[in-house]
């Protein structure tokens, strides 16, 4: 009975998959226009779902690693859908998939460049000093770092599964990155010497790899549970399509965050001189982004002389 059932099953899903094309299976559903475009960078905002939003607009800032459209995959599960429908005016940075000529990007280009720059666009377009901003994941990370950096254009601060203390041993990936062991647990440098862009392949093997029963076994053996009904398999392909979704990495910021994260853990030993001078308590741990700040400077006295 069980194996007619199971068989049964198995042909339906067969002639479900059969029908299904690539168009199908849709996600990033929010209607949204681009407003900004630098290199591969895209800026889009998303159209509103009231007729007044609130005041001040929120920039979602996501990790290099996977696609954004994870926030927006599909109808009834949207984080940006959410937001609108509470009143939110919603931006968001799409890192593009990059490429050879992107090998010698760092971390200033992603924290100094782009993301400041879109911050300054959704600032120009809503006459603002400062706007909010959403970090996700190693979006986050550079959410926390923007915002040391660029505090008179942060009104607030969100994060959402954002590493910040790189050196607990409980996290695989923080072990993996080399917390406990640094260049000895894996060799950054000559990784990016060697491949230049790091492989989205090679990174997304690292996140199954953190469950790789559950990941690369079981969950393919409850699809059977589910093969049968279209609506249910779409929303199985959709999340599939994410995961594997997963672009290459600029080789140098790949390089400086590793180095300066998972081994150096910065956010959390950094020296904070200037952070204690600015606040005037030397209590709290902060991060030393001096060399962000030398960079800082440097793009600003660069569009300086050019003007």
């Amino acid at each position: 009975m069980v194996t007619t059932e199971l068989t049964q099953k198995l042909v339906k899903g067969v002639e479900i998959f059969t029908r299904l094309r690539e168009e199908d299976i849709q996600v990033g559903v929010t209607p949204k226009e681009e407003v900004y475009r630098e290199d591969k960078v895209l800026l889009y905002h998303f159209s509103p779902k009231v007729e007044h939003s609130l005041n001040i607009p929120i920039l979602i800032v996501y990790a290099l690693v996977n696609r954004p459209y994870i926030v927006d995959l599909q109808e009834g599960r949207s984080l940006v859908a959410n937001l609108l429908e509470l009143g939110l005016d919603v931006y968001l940075i799409d890192w593009g998939y990059p490429s050879r000529g992107d090998r010698w990007l760092t971390l200033d280009d992603y924290i100094n460049g782009y993301i400041n720059n879109c911050v300054d666009v959704v600032r120009d377009r809503h006459n603002l000093e400062q706007i909010n901003l959403l970090g996700i994941c190693q979006g986050g990370t550079f959410s926390l770092c923007y915002s040391s950096l660029y505090p008179e254009k942060v009104k607030n601060l969100i994060t959402m599964v954002t590493p910040v203390d790189f050196h607990i041993n409980e996290g695989l990936l923080n072990v993996w990155g080399g917390c406990t062991l640094g260049s000895k647990a894996v060799d950054i440098d000559l990784m990016v010497d060697t491949l230049g862009n790091i492989p989205g392949d090679f990174l997304n093997l690292e996140f199954l790899m953190l469950k790789p029963f559950q990941l690369g076994v079981q969950k393919y053996i409850d699809l059977l549970e589910n093969i049968d009904c279209e609506s249910k398999l779409i929303n199985f392909l959709r999340m599939e399509k994410w995961i594997f979704d997963s672009p290459d990495q600029a080789g140098e910021a790949y390089r400086q965050f590793m180095k300066d994260f998972y081994q150096g853990n910065k956010l959390i030993q950094g020296s904070g001189r200037d952070w204690q001078q600015a606040s005037g308590s030397g209590k709290h741990p902060h991060p030393d982004f001096e060399h962000l700040r030398r960079a800082r400077s440097s793009r600003c006295s660069s569009l300086f002389l050019s003007s």
